[in-house]
């Protein structure tokens, strides 16, 4: 693959995402070819395709486990960008309630303090 085509897979990345990942720049570092693959699989995972899951469901989703997995700060970027996507209130919420089914109730009351507040400050 010549660099045109690895710039391109790198652009990729970064309009599916919104953001260039960071996993990307480091992977390009390394090693051209890993950073062809880096960014092709933030691609794949990212890109709405037909019939399938819109960028905001697959915000809600990882929030959902980022939440249910105690990655507080990780919630809270994706709030953000769930923000950006159009999430409502009660989707955010509903989120945050499965996220307490499948983690359990303490790690509910764990994350739950950060991600009110930043609900509020993004005014959910």
């Amino acid at each position: 693959m010549n660099m045109e085509d690895e710039m391109n897979k790198t652009k990729d990345a970064k309009e599916v995402k919104g953001f260039q990942p960071r996993a990307v720049a480091y992977a390009k570092k390394i090693d051209v070819d890993f950073s062809q693959a880096v960014a092709g699989f933030y691609s794949a995972v990212w890109d709405e395709k037909e019939n399938g899951l819109s960028k905001k469901n697959k915000h809600l989703l990882v929030f959902a486990i980022a939440c249910s997995n105690q990655k507080t700060k990780s919630a809270v970027k994706i709030l953000q960008r769930l923000k950006k996507f159009g999430a409502s209130s009660q989707e955010v919420k509903d989120a945050m309630m499965i996220a307490a089914w499948t983690g359990g109730i303490q790690n509910f009351t764990n994350f739950t303090p950060a991600i009110l507040e930043e609900m509020e400050r993004l005014d959910f």
